[in-house]
């Protein structure tokens, strides 16, 4: 099985709280930077779902923090599709620091919504694979 993708993010000194460490809607915004970096190395972009009148939508989220992290800490952001069968999906992330301590684990479940009809479309891994130049960065 390949690595799952992964992204360099450097914590910075705005995302802290009062007791300098990370704020936990941060991580989820580590996590959705993540996602959409998978997307875009995959060759989808925002104008392409779009075009074809589909977006991700987050239905799930479940975040369970490990560690702190602190302004400066060098992180990787990993971001791993698992497919099932049906309208969802599942994704699996893990922020780890760069002296591999694990500094949060995201799971989430997600489904590509017909954008006309406010509905989640049959199978988005078939326009997850149209649309992509490298499918198999989803695993496809």
């Amino acid at each position: 099985m390949a690595e799952p993708f992964s992204v360099p993010v450097t914590v910075r000194g705005y995302e802290t709280d009062v007791q300098g460490h990370v704020n936990q809607a941060v991580y989820v915004n580590y996590a959705e930077h993540a996602r959409w970096s998978l997307l875009q190395a995959a060759g989808i972009s925002q104008a392409g779902l779009a075009a074809k009148g589909v977006g991700p939508v987050s239905l799930e989220m479940t975040v369970r923090y490990r560690r702190e992290l602190r302004a400066g800490d060098e992180v990787e952001v990993t971001c791993d599709f698992i497919w099932g069968e049906g309208k969802t999906f599942r994704i699996e992330q893990t922020i780890r620091k760069s002296d591999g301590t694990v500094a949060a684990e995201l799971t989430a479940v997600g489904g590509l919504m017909d954008l006309k009809e406010r509905k989640l479309v049959a199978d988005p891994r078939d326009y997850f694979r149209a649309l992509a130049s490298d499918p198999g960065r989803f695993g496809l």
